[in-house]
């Protein structure tokens, strides 16, 4: 769980830079995207290796969710929305954090 804590922290730090430094045709704007793509495979990394035992305590969590994003990111790269990517990185991985208590 320590490191779905620091992947959290990372979403909500790379966030701070704002939805507009997030979606600029810069190399910075490129390097925000590439950075919170690869925060959302490895959250969903980590979930994946859960014990079922502790997702079955918390039904809310769609966990299949987690998986498909992960899976579109890793190998439909080319067909990922910018905005859906920062939905994930600014409502989704927060509310993980916080009902996992991991934040």
């Amino acid at each position: 769980m320590g490191d779905l804590a620091e992947f959290v922290r990372e979403a909500a730090y790379l966030t701070k830079k704002g939805q507009e430094a997030y979606l600029a045709d810069s190399m910075e704007g490129a390097l925000l995207r590439n950075a919170g793509e690869r925060i959302l495979i490895k959250v969903a990394t980590v979930a994946e290796k859960l014990p079922q035992g502790f997702k079955d305590r918390y039904p809310d969590v769609d966990w299949q969710g987690i998986n498909r994003m992960r899976n579109l990111v890793a190998h439909h790269y080319d067909r990922v929305s910018h905005d859906l990517i920062w939905a994930a990185l600014t409502v989704r991985i927060p509310e993980l954090g916080s009902r996992l208590s991991v934040n």
